[in-house]
């Protein structure tokens, strides 16, 4: 029997035809005309920084390329001052939030904590109850913070949403790791500093990316808060230039430029260098980042 069982073929299995799925067609056409609306208005920003003619349209490359432009804003003050405005108080801000947020998801997973829900549930009610624009004012108008750049800085320390995707990573590492620490005489300091962050670097630099964007991108708190120009930064800066309309670019670029193509490069090259002096930073940190930024920002998913 055994014989004759070894001898018997089954039938060969045939493969089936793979059913033809619109989805991932109309999945990949949506994305690709989704880059396309973002990187299109970001090609011809670039294209015109670079060139130095003054026709206007879509151009694929710079008809008469110069560099007149970003020498311009990278030599004066009047546009350095503020691009190294905004990267001070980037800096600043990134690392006071990236510290509050990995100290406050760390306590929030300390099961043993007293109080831990409660405290818990006074953060995600301040994630969706906020005080508002005019009550902040007046908190920061008391405490003495305006003109000063604590206050673009020192509002938006912390980002509850951030905090709660930190504690969420932080409850994914093994909880062994902090009992074996435990036993060998760590404390929760030594525990943080020498388990957890080694460990949560994906979620850290997810982190580092999302405060910077924000603290790059913002205007708003520099727009309510301060009253003196001279401590604009280059959005609020760019801003004022772009509602300001083509009579204060063009003395810009007299201030800026001297000759008979003064006034081709205010209204080209200087105007969209401004624009991507602006831009560039954040792009060039992600390429640091990218490898842990895609399995930080995933954390928490479910898994397919």
């Amino acid at each position: 029997m055994q014989a004759n069982a070894k001898e018997a073929k089954l039938p060969p299995v045939k493969k089936g035809k793979k059913n033809f799925s619109v989805f991932p067609f109309v999945n990949g056409l949506f994305f690709l005309l989704f880059c396309l609306f973002i990187l299109v208005p970001l090609w011809k920003v670039l294209v015109d920084s670079l060139d130095l003619t003054t026709g206007y349209g879509m151009k694929l490359w710079p008809e008469n390329f110069g560099l007149a432009g970003y020498q311009s804003v990278f030599s004066n003050p009047t546009l350095l001052r503020p691009l190294m405005i905004s990267v001070v108080t980037t800096v600043a801000g990134t690392f006071l939030g990236l510290f509050l947020s990995t100290v406050g998801a760390y306590v929030l997973i300390q099961w043993d904590m007293p109080g831990r829900n409660f405290f818990a549930g006074i953060m995600l009610f301040t994630m969706i109850f906020q005080g508002g624009m005019i009550p902040t004012y007046l908190l920061v108008n008391k405490l003495g913070l305006l003109n000063t750049y604590w206050s673009v800085v020192l509002p938006g320390a912390i980002n509850v949403f951030n905090m709660i995707i930190m504690r969420t990573s932080f409850q994914g590492l093994p909880v062994e790791l902090n009992e074996s620490a435990y036993i060998d005489g760590a404390n929760d300091l030594q525990i943080l500093w020498k388990i957890v962050l080694p460990l949560s670097k994906p979620i850290l630099a997810t982190m580092v990316l999302f405060y910077a964007v924000a603290h790059w991108n913002g205007y708003v708190h520099a727009m309510l808060y301060f009253t003196d120009k001279n401590m604009y930064p280059i959005q609020l800066y760019v801003r004022s230039l772009v509602l300001s309309g083509m009579t204060e670019m063009t003395s810009l670029s007299m201030e800026l430029t001297t000759g008979a193509d003064a006034f081709n490069v205010a209204q080209r090259s200087i105007q969209y260098g401004v624009i991507i002096a602006a831009t560039l930073p954040i792009l060039l940190i992600y390429p640091f980042i990218s490898k842990y930024f895609e399995k930080g920002v995933m954390i928490g998913s479910l898994k397919g």
